[in-house]
Formats: structure tokens, C-alpha cells, sequence
């Protein structure tokens, strides 16, 4: 939602932060691993020391390679289509090492399940239906996708780190709200394809 409605905000921002790292020879595909491995090695650690505040933390600063491997590659020139497609496989693993480590520390496997599955299907829908009709993906502002869905994970994170004295089921409860509107978007963004590929089999010439 947030980079639908304000995505050439952001890009800008991206870009003036990439500028650097394009100077100083960095590739796209580099900055995307280089913050897969940080979420990786930061869940690592949180399952060790069960730190939120650090955790939550890291992860902010982790969720920046999500907007910078694609303003480095645009700014020098070398956007590929495997890159694109690696940005995404490492988006899903990110994901599922931060529901992981969240269901492993807080024990609450099945809402962390709840979670990452509205959180795959919800990806799913819209890489489904390019394969049957050309998509925009500024043309998808939906509810809850992974920017916010991070953004939600990182304020959980921070939230459970200050309230933990009070002993508060933060982590369970907020990865349970998460899951629910991580559905809810999926269902929206089934409803939007099944619009769309109705409308493109009306089009379509007889035979």
C-alpha cells in the first residue's frame, strides 16, 4: 500500500541513499544478499539472547536493502530480471526466518503459521496472475503487503522490548492480528485477479 500510493516519494529516497553505494561499486545483487544475511545472522541472535529492542533494530535497518538493491540498479544501469527475481526469493526467506525466530522465542508456532501463510499467498496471487496477463506492480496497492507487513514486525519487536516487564502476550497476539490482515489481503488481491483475468478472457478474440 505504502509503495503504491507513494512510490516515486520513496524511490527518490532510495535513489539519494544508493548514490553511494553505486560509487563505491556495489551491485544490486550484493546489497540483496548482503541483507538477507543481516535479517539471517540477526535471527540467529535474537534466538539467542531474545533481545526484541536489538532484533527490531537490526531488522529496521535490514529493511532498507529492500529499497536500495533496486535504486542501485537503476542508478547504474544493471537491473536484471534475475535480479528482480533473487530480490524476491530473498524477501520470502527473510520473512520466514523472522516468523521463525518470533514462533521459536515467544512459542506461538501457530500464530507465526498464520501469519507467514497470508503472508506467501498473499505474494502468490499477484506472481500467479502475471503468468496468465501483464501486471503493474504499482497497480496493486493493497492493504498489507511487505513493507508493511516488516514495518508491523519491526513495531511488534520494539513494543514486546519496552512492555515485556509487564509480561504482556505481545508477540502472539500481534502475529495473530498480522496473520489476519495478511489474509485479508490475499482474498483482495484474489478478488482483483479474478476481476482481471475475467475481463482479459472477454477480450480475448473467439476462435
Amino acid at each position: 500500500m505504502i509503495d503504491g500510493h507513494f512510490g516515486d516519494r520513496t524511490r527518490r529516497i532510495w535513489e539519494f541513499l544508493a548514490r553511494g553505494l553505486v560509487r563505491a561499486g556495489c551491485s544490486p545483487n550484493g546489497v540483496t544478499l548482503a541483507g538477507l544475511a543481516l535479517v539471517l545472522v540477526a535471527s540467529l541472535d535474537y534466538l539467542w539472547r531474545r533481545d526484541s529492542l536489538v532484533y527490531g533494530l537490526c531488522l529496521a535497518f535490514a529493511l532498507s536493502s529492500d529499497g536500495l538493491d533496486g535504486a542501485v540498479a537503476r542508478l547504474s544501469g544493471r537491473s536484471t530480471r534475475y535480479g528482480g527475481y533473487l530480490d524476491a526469493v530473498a524477501d520470502r526467506y527473510q520473512e520466514i526466518a523472522v516468523l521463525a525466530a518470533i514462533a521459536w522465542v515467544a512459542d506461538c508456532w501457530p500464530a507465526a503459521f498464520f501469519a507467514i501463510t497470508g503472508a506467501l499467498l498473499t505474494s502468490y496471487h499477484k506472481a500467479r496472475v502475471a503468468l496468465e496477463i501483464r501486471i503493474d506492480n504499482n497497480d496493486w496497492p493493497d492493504l498489507l503487503e511487505r513493507l508493511e507487513r516488516m514495518i508491523l514486525l519491526i513495531a511488534l519487536l520494539l513494543a514486546d522490548a519496552l512492555l515485556s516487564p509487564h509480561d504482556w502476550p505481545l508477540l502472539p497476539g500481534g502475529l495473530l492480528v498480522l496473520g489476519a490482515l495478511a489474509h485479508l489481503t490475499a482474498l483482495q488481491r484474489f478478488l482483483r485477479a479474478r476481476q482481471r483475468l475475467m475481463q482479459a478472457d472477454r477480450d480475448a478474440p473467439g476462435p
